[in-house]
């Protein structure tokens, strides 16, 4: 199990940057992605609304073209009659005017539209990270680390121009084409026609190709939230790899991974650059379709097609204007079917890492208990446990008992695999057990008050997280209530004095760059050592892979800081569990018993 060293700060909500106790919104189960012009469902219970305001105004902004169209092609009529300038000047002011607004009522509807986009995505992502912060860390399906930073951080940024883009695209793509078609049939329904044969040929086609680009984008989204894993994965674990002479080994298979991500990628461009090429072609046609019968038609080769007589010059350069931006929305919905692919499996990502898990008890609670200074040691009664990681695991513990007096010591033996970790991990609230129950100061555990019960409970982990930054920031992990001489008094009470001293305001790196392993442990214990109000420790094997000298150092400032309070440590260190006052072999103790 994951660890930190203060329970008001546990262990999955500290890695994830993220209270565990904020408030959560309940995820159903999965379900399609969706989006209409009103709202995304993204497999959850309440969809994410968006307005029409943006895509509407970017369609009032095209329509425009139609009334422009319909001044040039009056001036054009207008001069080959022999009409002045003078008159041909105000056509073209009015043509300036709507160019004018056309470019004022795109310019806000691409703004509105971004804006909407750029809030619903932070709102998936809001969404996501709780749910993720709120899911027990003893959910074995937990999403790896570094696939759900991938997920977030970078795959999720393909919502954006999905529904910034795509949206306005596909709403123009409905209503300009038939505007535009309506104008063309009062004058000619041949022309009218042709478009209407063209049109249907484009959607169709690009939906042929849309079904493959969701595939490709969806496996290109796999891979590099794989990609990402397993680099994050080897980073963490370095110096394992150098001690083994696995680099090699690891350097080839992230080539490997590099180049499928490059073949995944290549694949979603080619099918893009495909659907492209399709909707040109079409457009080309039906746009040269018109213009050979227009141009035909004033010639007098194809007299037919009008409405009673033959098209004038001014109507022939009406079709031929409205023709290209017939064809227009169907080019830029085919220019953005890529982002409907691409943020469709972006949204999906984000729904997988929103599916409803084991929570944190406490989790749905949005509101912080008060710190306070006074503690009171803490009794610990487990009765009748039974709990297994999942329904169709074996259990961990089965009517299992054991009880802890108020101020007790006790030391929590067995190798490894047998529950230790588990079982402190139970006391401190961090899963439920299945069934039986566990009282801490005489108080049953449960979801109502585990968040409150977890502000007095403090907790060291087998390898504690270090964040990169200073080491009171590592003490105080963004909890309001320490002040610096609170963390002064605990890096020195943790043997950290000098080393803060030395170091300054120097920034520690990552996962405890900079420090040796005693001086990680340390740290963790300086955190607990900043927690007074905790009357019950909880250590997970504190001494492990440390030297005879550091360890009985840490054992010394362990017992220091648990005088007064309950502590119970889980060890394989003999030395470190003849100092307890009692030690409990989970392998031999009687469960029914208890100790």
């Amino acid at each position: 199990m994951a660890s930190t060293s203060a329970l008001s700060a546990p262990p999955q909500a500290a890695r994830m940057g993220t209270a565990a106790s904020r408030s959560v919104e309940n995820v159903t189960e999965t379900a399609p992605t969706e989006v209409d012009d009103g709202n995304i469902s993204s497999g959850r219970s309440e969809p994410i609304r968006l307005s029409r305001l943006g895509p509407v105004l970017q369609v009032l902004a095209s329509l425009l073209w139609l009334p422009q169209a319909g001044l040039l092609s009056l001036s054009i009529g207008s001069l080959a009659a022999g009409g002045t300038v003078g008159t041909v000047s105000w056509y073209a002011a009015g043509v300036l005017l709507l160019g004018i607004a056309r470019s004022v009522l795109a310019a806000l509807g691409n703004r509105v539209a971004f804006r909407e986009a750029r809030a619903a995505l932070s709102q998936c992502r809001a969404r996501a990270v709780g749910v993720l912060a709120s899911r027990s860390p003893l959910d074995p399906q937990r999403p790896a680390s570094g696939l759900a930073a991938s997920t977030l951080a970078e795959q999720a940024e393909a919502i954006v121009p999905y529904l910034s883009r795509f949206r306005p695209a596909r709403l123009r793509a409905t209503v300009v084409p038939v505007a535009i078609l309506l104008c063309v049939l009062t004058y000619s329904w041949v022309a009218a026609l042709v478009l209407l044969v063209a049109a249907p040929l484009i959607p169709i086609f690009m939906a042929l190709v849309g079904w493959r680009a969701k595939a490709a984008s969806e496996a290109q989204l796999a891979e590099m939230g794989g990609m990402n894993a397993f680099l994050l994965d080897r980073l963490r674990g370095l110096a394992t790899i150098r001690a083994m002479e696995a680099v090699e080994v690891t350097a080839s298979r992230l080539r490997t991974n590099a180049e499928n991500l490059r073949l995944r990628t290549m694949a979603v461009l080619r099918i893009a650059f495909l659907s492209s090429a399709v909707l040109e072609l079409f457009a080309a046609l039906g746009v040269a379709m018109v213009a050979v019968y227009v141009g035909f038609h004033l010639l007098g080769q194809l007299p037919f097609g009008a409405w009673g007589e033959k098209l004038s010059l001014g109507e022939g350069m009406f079709i031929l204007l409205l023709a290209p931006a017939f064809f227009e929305p169907l080019r830029d919905l085919s220019a953005v079917w890529h982002d409907r692919a691409a943020g469709e499996a972006a949204l999906d990502a984000l729904r997988r890492l929103s599916e409803k898990g084991p929570e944190l008890p406490g989790s749905e609670s949005g509101q912080r208990p008060a710190a306070t200074a006074s503690y009171a040691a803490l009794s610990v009664r487990v009765e009748n446990l039974r709990f297994r990681y999942s329904p169709q695991g074996s259990p961990v513990f089965d009517s299992f008992s054991l009880k802890v007096a108020s101020g007790e010591h006790i030391a929590l033996l067995a190798p490894s695999g047998n529950g230790k970790s588990t079982l402190l991990a139970l006391i401190a609230g961090l899963a439920l057990p299945e069934g039986g129950r566990i009282l801490i100061g005489g108080e049953a555990l449960s979801s109502d008050n585990a968040a409150r019960l977890r502000r007095k409970i403090a907790w060291i982990g087998q390898n504690p997280h270090v964040f990169a930054g200073t080491l009171a920031g590592n003490v105080t992990l963004g909890r309001p209530d320490m002040d610096r001489q609170a963390v002064r008094a605990a890096l020195n009470l943790a043997g950290l004095g000098e080393v803060a001293a030395r170091r300054g305001p120097a920034p520690v790196g990552e996962n405890g760059v900079g420090l040796s392993g005693g001086e990680a442990l340390r740290l963790a214990l300086a955190r607990v050592i900043a927690t007074p109000q905790a009357g019950l420790v909880l250590a997970d094997e504190p001494t492990a892979h440390l030297d005879t000298v550091t360890a009985g150092s840490i054992t010394d400032a362990l017992i220091a800081f648990a005088r007064g309070r309950t502590l119970i440590v889980a060890t394989h260190d003999p030395v470190l569990a003849a100092r307890m006052d009692r030690v409990v072999d989970l392998t031999t103790m009687n469960p029914e018993e208890g100790a």
